[in-house]
């Protein structure tokens, strides 16, 4: 089955050679294989403010870059976002483009009994991260708290379910093999597009 795809590169640097810029494309190849449409948001490329107040998040026009990242999630059946974790957390230039990208009015609205309506239903998505760490303390330790916000607070806030996630750690240890594996499982995952 054919499905629109989405990635959501999120690494700030501009270079674009990091780890996570190769299983962006790794996986990009393989739904390009298996036929898969597909489109790519690079956020380092984007240009957008930060929001700096409530009125801004709700009223003011989205600038023209978020504006077609919005027309790209809307077309989107899965979303692929990847991005190395800083701080224990996202990128602030990521997180900023969220709150750009998921304003009132195209990823929720007010609802019955004042509970927001969820206006991304029916889209998937699988969140990548990178880090310096082993993914095992990412998880246990520090209870992956970033990614299960990201997970409960943005995207199933909207309606995205169900999310899958891949965390890879050590990823500054020069382990071609391991590297390898890693870029061979995206591949695999963007075949199938889940």
């Amino acid at each position: 089955m054919v499905r629109h795809i989405l990635i959501i590169q999120g690494h700030p640097d501009p270079a674009g050679d990091h780890f996570g810029h190769a299983l962006a494309e790794a996986y990009a190849k393989g739904a390009g294989a298996a036929g898969h449409e597909l489109k790519i948001i690079t956020v380092t490329q984007l240009d957008f403010p930060l929001l700096r107040s409530q009125r801004d998040f709700q009223d003011a026009a989205p600038p023209e870059d978020i504006r077609q990242a919005q027309e790209s999630i809307s077309w989107a059946e899965h979303i692929v976002i990847i991005y190395p974790l800083w701080i224990g957390t996202m990128p602030a230039l990521l997180k900023a483009f969220f709150e750009q990208v998921f304003r009132p009015g195209f990823a929720f609205s007010a609802g019955s009994d004042k509970w927001p309506r969820k206006l991304l239903k029916g889209k998937s998505a699988r969140v990548i991260i990178t880090m310096g760490m082993p993914a095992l303390i990412y998880r246990w330790y520090y209870r992956a708290h970033s990614l299960k916000s990201l997970e409960r607070d943005i995207l199933g806030f909207c309606g995205i379910a169900p999310v899958k996630e891949n965390l890879i750690g050590m990823v500054e240890i020069n382990n071609t093999a391991k590297h390898e594996k890693w870029l061979k499982k995206m591949y695999t995952l963007g075949r199938a597009g889940i």
